[in-house]
């Protein structure tokens, strides 16, 4: 069977059959097809990929030969039967073998984030996973990241949430692995002086309201906190503050209204939570080093 191939069409960016992949200096922007958040590379391969972030997630799990990982703070040689999940926006290189096969997966973890019992999760979403010996936790998320990947292969309908449905599972596993283990995410002095419940239902207050001018407060109060405590507990408690979970949430809809509707960029600007135009341009464009305009342009499905 002959591979697909990428090519590159009059905007610059590097086209392949599932979406398209923009490199802006070291920051990639990695894109989706049919209103998905989830992408399996299987034959498309880079062997010398430079040092790189982006928003995914990405997971390798290697079938055959190695596929060599440099983060910032150590690299990881993944051979055959190993995995590699590399947290979003970590910088990160790779090469691989003539002869490596593998499944490499890109998805968006935010939307794993939104779910109750996931958010005390954020600490180990945002941690690099190595899976090195063989036991049944990685033989299980061996066999789910295949189911993944075929899945993706067939695209039935609902194929997206089906993905989503088994990388559930697998943060599933290692939740319940971390817990087993001597070391947990947090110290037990810690997790005593948290609420899980409070916590979770402020996260997802935060999720129905983000459209509004929620501020720190109005959450804290919700919670039944001041200001200052809930600051410390919610940092300490995801692994990034409030402003900063706040503000990734209004990106993440507005990237999904620019990509996949032709709403005028003021209405995106509110319906995400950003109060005007030049507060939403300012914002995007840091985080993205292009305008919404440029974004919608690059990414969007119309």
């Amino acid at each position: 069977m002959e591979k697909k191939r990428s090519s590159t069409d009059t905007s610059g960016r590097k086209r392949f059959p599932d979406g398209f992949r923009n490199l802006q200096a070291r920051q990639e922007y990695v894109s989706y097809i049919d209103h998905s958040s989830i992408r399996v590379r299987t034959d498309e391969k880079d062997p010398n990929r430079e040092d790189h972030w982006h928003s995914a997630a990405e997971i390798m799990l290697v079938l055959q030969g190695e596929a060599v990982y440099t983060l910032p703070d150590k690299t990881y040689r993944v051979t055959e039967g190993q995995i590699l999940i590399v947290p979003a926006d970590c910088p990160h290189s790779l090469k691989e073998k003539e002869d490596t096969r593998r499944v490499q997966l890109l998805f968006e973890p935010t939307y794993l984030l939104h779910l109750r019992d996931m958010s005390v999760m954020s600490p180990l979403i945002k941690c690099p996973i190595y899976l090195d010996s063989e036991n049944d936790t990685r033989r299980q998320i061996r066999e789910l990241l295949l189911m993944v990947s075929s899945c993706y292969e067939k695209k039935e309908p609902m194929w997206n949430s089906l993905c989503y449905s088994y990388l559930l599972q697998i943060y599933v596993l290692l939740g319940r692995r971390q817990m087993n283990q001597e070391t947990p995410l947090m110290h037990l002095s810690d997790r005593k002086a948290i609420d899980t419940e409070i916590m979770n239902s402020a996260l997802t207050y935060l999720n129905q309201n983000y459209m509004y001018d929620i501020t720190l407060e109005d959450v804290a109060a919700y919670a039944g906190f001041s200001k200052y405590y809930f600051s410390r507990m919610f940092k300490q408690f995801f692994g990034f503050s409030f402003s900063e979970y706040l503000c990734k949430r209004r990106l993440e809809v507005a990237g999904d209204l620019l990509t996949h509707t032709n709403r005028p960029i003021q209405e995106i600007a509110i319906a995400a939570g950003f109060g005007s135009v030049g507060t939403f341009n300012r914002i995007f464009r840091a985080s993205k080093n292009c305008t919404p305009s440029q974004y919608r342009a690059m990414y969007g499905d119309f």
